[in-house]
């Protein structure tokens, strides 16, 4: 049996925190929230160093879960990242520094599979061996993609402290999913034409479980992409959750519609294969539903 773990879990109050808290709950983990809200156990900004090592002082934790981010809605053009890519570098260093000085043996970073980058990858399998993260020269993301390598080395490169990121696909799940329904209900979303185009996924469910297994698992240093096994093209989503919810079908819509949202147009010009295998073997982690369109249907009640 798992030794139990006291976890102390910046952006707990988020929709994929609620889903940590939930999994590392059943796993016999206690959960400390860290957030600016009134309901954290800790209230305490990332981005105010000196009053976060106030607020820490005193609790006693064994690991550190970063899953903080500064997104309220989807993001559509580059700013909107912004705060969130500071979070990544600033944030991340303040934390780090909370959790030496809280005496915390592991800390697990909330990563994304765009740190391989915003393009296409054609029929190439990423994995976590053969792929460059979070690679230079693309001016147009290079803000982005710098937040995510810095949030990475700053958590898997930190002396005495065991280190792993996590590298999740895009969301979908409970408490992300019914929102786009509503709004598919309303046809206030169109599909964008995928032209073949692919990119990886994962159920916050499982995300979730994935947090709670690296709390005991995995190999420290060590990055492990976390995504379902079928990509699926953002627009053959969005049609998937018509049909799962019932929905009206979404009307098509060419993807240059989409130009004046750059950072949103970005991702769905972005086509990528994540591999999962590593996870699988290491992490003994493997999604519930093998591609969204299951996920969608089992969420449904379909």
């Amino acid at each position: 049996m798992n030794e139990t773990k006291n976890v102390l879990l910046a952006g707990a109050s988020g929709v994929l925190g609620r889903h940590i808290t939930g999994a590392l709950t059943r796993a016999g983990h206690t959960v400390i929230g860290l957030g600016r809200g009134a309901g954290a156990g800790v209230r305490a900004d990332l981005m105010d160093r000196d009053g976060l090592l106030r607020a820490v002082k005193g609790i006693e934790v064994d690991t550190v879960v970063h899953a903080a981010t500064a997104l309220r809605t989807a993001p559509m053009r580059h700013k909107d990242m912004f705060a969130t890519d500071d979070l990544r570098v600033t944030g991340t260093r303040n934390l780090m520094e909370a959790a030496r000085a809280l005496g915390a043996r592991r800390v697990i970073a909330e990563s994304m599979v765009f740190g391989y980058g915003y393009r296409d990858f054609g029929d190439h399998v990423i994995t976590e061996d053969t792929d460059p993260f979070a690679p230079t020269g693309d001016r147009a993301v290079e803000r982005h993609l710098e937040g995510m390598r810095v949030k990475e080395e700053l958590m898997l490169g930190s002396d005495g402290i065991e280190g792993i990121a996590l590298r999740f696909g895009l969301f979908y799940g409970a408490g992300a999913t019914e929102s786009l329904a509503r709004m598919l209900r309303r046809r206030k979303v169109p599909a964008v034409t995928d032209h073949g185009r692919v990119l990886p996924w994962v159920d916050l469910a499982d995300a979730g479980r994935a947090v709670a297994l690296a709390v005991e698992g995995g190999r420290p240093g060590r990055a492990y992409n976390i995504v379902d096994d079928t990509p699926t093209g953002f627009g053959a989503h969005v049609r998937e959750v018509a049909e799962a919810f019932g929905t009206p079908k979404p009307m098509s819509a060419p993807t240059w519609l989409m130009r004046p949202f750059p950072y949103a147009h970005r991702m769905v010009t972005t086509s990528m294969r994540v591999s999962n295998a590593r996870a699988r073997a290491e992490l003994g982690w493997a999604p519930d539903h093998a591609d969204c369109a299951e996920g969608l249907r089992a969420l449904a009640g379909s």
